[in-house]
């Protein structure tokens, strides 16, 4: 009998996670809390003005061929930063061939897409207004659109002073860059970080350890919870093509190496309890599903049911408080401003 309530005792300190201030100190080797400020951005200075111009941009259709498209369309501030759709719908109501990540906290990722075919923000904006099956536009149709329109023009040299031709491709790349650092959205697991070991209850602590000790913390690591290293989707045990394509070989496309074939960028995990569906297929709606496959994918173990709970309790901690954005009053067209098209203009 001795014996038996000796095991259960130890079976039950086992099960406990370890002091608030040990387990604080444990998720310091691996994680960072959100910075206090508006992260600065290699060669692109964050400005009140540079950010309200990225903001109108970032809002407006009119970048697009069709008039019907923009960047909020498929990264949406009001659902977590995406369109909570398996893949995205763009020109002429053509599917999309990944999930749209979420642009939340995106400006602390290593690089854009879930490829990493973006080395930042700038270069992440450029792509989906040329996109045949997003926006489908051309650099010179989107500079012929903003210059058309007073406000623009006035608006692009307060961004960018002293410039000859403010208004530029590049400069509204530059400017939605901006707009998209301020989107930074601080939790409840960032004031336990930062010292508030109330932040998070006993089942998120009970999480955060499982996070830890199961492994999970090898990929999604750092401010972002992921987001800053490239790993195999299968590392241990390859998903079915119900949840991995076949056709679709991630960093591959990007390396053309070997070794890169069904290599995806780590998702950070920031907000991911309102980011449904999951993984570059956006195959999985079920978060607590999305744990478990992860699991025996990359871990290779079960994990069980009331483990999965606990860790996607955890994973609750990280969904942020949004900034407040009050959406912007657009200028309008004028006789000069090209007409929306259904047709390509960017294959």
């Amino acid at each position: 009998m001795t014996r038996l309530i000796a095991t259960a005792l130890l079976s039950t300190a086992l099960a406990v996670p370890a002091a608030a201030s040990d387990l604080r100190d444990m998720a310091l080797d691996y994680f960072e809390a959100l910075p206090s400020t508006v992260p600065q951005i290699a060669d692109n200075r964050v400005t009140p003005e540079k950010i309200e111009l990225g903001k109108a941009l970032f809002f407006d259709p009119r970048l697009s061929a069709s008039g019907v498209f923009s960047c909020y369309s498929c990264h949406n501030l009001t659902t977590g930063g995406d369109d909570n759709l398996e893949t995205s719908i763009g020109h002429g109501w053509q599917k999309g061939p990944r999930n749209a990540p979420t642009v939340l906290n995106a400006v602390l990722n290593i690089a854009q897409f879930w490829d990493g075919r973006a080395e930042d923000l700038k270069a992440q904006a450029k792509g989906p207004v040329q996109a045949g099956v997003e926006m489908a536009n051309t650099p010179d149709n989107v500079v012929a659109t903003l210059t058309s329109m007073g406000q623009y023009i006035d608006w692009f040299e307060a961004a960018f002073p002293g410039e000859a031709d403010a208004v530029s491709f590049d400069n509204m790349a530059r400017a939605i860059e901006a707009f998209e650092a301020t989107l930074i959205t601080p939790a409840p697991f960032d004031a336990f970080l930062n010292g508030d070991e109330m932040a998070l209850d006993e089942t998120q602590k009970e999480g955060l350890q499982l996070f830890v000790d199961k492994g999970c913390v090898t990929c999604h690591n750092g401010v972002n919870l992921g987001g800053n290293g490239y790993f195999p989707f299968g590392l241990v045990e390859k998903p079915g093509a119900d949840i991995l394509p076949e056709g679709d070989k991630g960093r591959y496309s990007v390396t053309a190496t070997a070794s890169d074939e069904y290599v995806f960028r780590a998702a950070p995990l920031r907000n991911v309890a309102l980011t449904a569906p999951y993984f570059h297929s956006g195959k999985v709606w079920d978060l607590k599903t999305a744990v478990q496959v992860m699991g025996t994918a990359q871990l290779g173990e079960d994990v069980s049911d009331a483990e999965a709970e606990r860790i996607v309790a955890f994973l609750d901690s990280l969904t942020g408080t949004m900034p407040a954005i009050a959406t912007p009053v657009l200028p309008p067209e004028t006789a000069t401003t090209p007409r929306p098209t259904a047709e390509v203009l960017q294959r």
